[in-house]
């Protein structure tokens, strides 16, 4: 357990790699009916990670940027988040992996996908780093541009969608 943060709603599952976050400062939901009809209720999109609980690059974006109150306080304010396990939800996952590779983005674990409330992918990607390398944006950096698009340029991101 991770001292200092409460548990989100991860706490109440069975799933290792969902309990593996259940202290993460990120308020996790698990994949649901809920967290689908609270995206709608608020109006806002979707972040789904995807994972599993032997994945490598899972657990270095759990410590890089799941357990990072300044990520955390991002993806909390702009995002309904919901984490998957990949073992427990394979539909789920393989739904969204056509749907990332589809965009032309090549797909793996972690798998992040930002999601319209009416469940529509707009974008994704694999892991990202804190701060810009590999080629990738940071990832803080990168919630804030998503934010900032689906604030300013919603029609846009869902024509997209």
């Amino acid at each position: 357990m991770k001292s200092g943060n409460r548990p989100n709603a991860l706490i109440h599952e069975k799933s290792p790699y969902l309990l593996q976050h259940a202290h993460n400062p990120v308020q996790w939901l698990p994949w649901s009916e809920t967290a689908l009809k609270l995206a709608q209720a608020e109006d806002k999109p979707l972040f789904v990670s995807i994972g599993y609980s032997t994945c490598h690059w899972c657990h270095v974006m759990e410590r890089e940027s799941f357990e990072s109150a300044d990520v955390a306080d991002v993806l909390n304010h702009a995002f309904i988040c919901v984490k998957v396990d990949r073992e427990e939800r394979p539909d789920v996952d393989r739904t969204f992996m056509e749907a990332v590779q589809a965009m032309g983005i090549q797909g793996g674990w972690p798998l992040s996908v930002w999601l319209t409330p009416d469940l529509r992918p707009f974008y994704g990607g694999t892991y990202f780093p804190p701060t810009a390398r590999f080629g990738r944006p940071g990832f803080r950096d990168l919630l804030i541009r998503i934010h900032e698009l689906w604030t300013t340029s919603r029609e846009s991101v869902t024509d997209q969608a």
